[in-house]
């Protein structure tokens, strides 16, 4: 009879705890939904998804943003190969092996052994010290670049309109070439450097002038990126949000 009851109570004890687990689970995933939900709201119809990579942001935002039109551009062959692999089963996506700037014809890329920090710029030596694992063989591959102004002319842009840029430290020379389908944008998620992580480029202060000259207005972060040394933060990807839809 002991055994039983012990048995009945381990039963128990065992599906109080499924179920907390399954609350914790449900719990989670609301609080995730919570933080999309302002970018569900805006009803977002066109995305452009600038420096794409394998297609990590590409698969994120059509999980938030699934009826959206994405365009993503990936200047790396062999990274713009699995983007199309990565994203193929996603409607309206469209991709572009190319990069952005403020110029259009050939330039040398900085090709890093750890791809996501490839860059047109030189990496600087404060980004090993803060990402040892970037450190290696650096090659120049040619690739093909063009201006955004110039690429939307072969795209249908319906608004409301979403831009994400993560090019390594380029940001200016991207917006440079891009003003006129910037503009049009009511939200810019943009890649913002609080330290010099590449030589030349722009850190926060400096893109944030632009932006707000722009029209935009600073809304916070969706992700901050910290030093594997000594925890310091060192970029995040920044909101940016249209004056008019406030």
């Amino acid at each position: 009879m002991n055994i039983v009851k012990s048995t009945k109570a381990l039963i128990l004890k065992f599906f109080r705890f499924m179920g907390y687990e399954l609350y914790q689970i449900e719990h989670k995933i609301r609080q995730e939904k919570q933080k999309t939900l302002w970018l569900e709201n805006y009803g977002i119809k066109t995305v452009i998804d600038v420096g794409a990579n394998e297609g990590q942001f590409t698969r994120y935002i059509n999980k938030i943003l699934p009826m959206a039109t994405i365009y993503s551009f990936e200047p790396l062959s062999d990274c713009h190969e699995k983007l199309v692999a990565n994203c193929s089963s996603i409607n309206n996506f469209h991709s572009f092996n190319i990069a952005l700037g403020d110029i259009s014809g050939k330039i040398n890329i900085n090709r890093c052994n750890f791809s996501p920090s490839s860059s047109l710029l030189s990496m600087s030596k404060l980004h090993e010290e803060a990402f040892p694992f970037t450190k290696g063989i650096s090659i120049e591959e040619e690739i093909n670049i063009y201006r955004l102004d110039e690429i939307a002319e072969q795209m249908v842009l319906e608004e409301p309109i979403l831009i994400k840029l993560d090019v390594q430290g380029f940001e200016d020379k991207v917006i440079s070439g891009g003003i006129q389908t910037i503009k049009k944008a009511d939200i810019l998620i943009i890649e913002l450097s609080l330290e010099m992580l590449y030589e030349g480029q722009l850190l926060f202060d400096d893109i944030y002038k632009i932006l707000t000259n722009l029209g935009f207005k600073y809304q916070g972060n969706l992700e901050q990126l910290h030093s594997t040394v000594d925890g310091k933060v060192v970029q995040s990807d920044g909101i940016f949000v249209k004056y008019n839809n406030q």
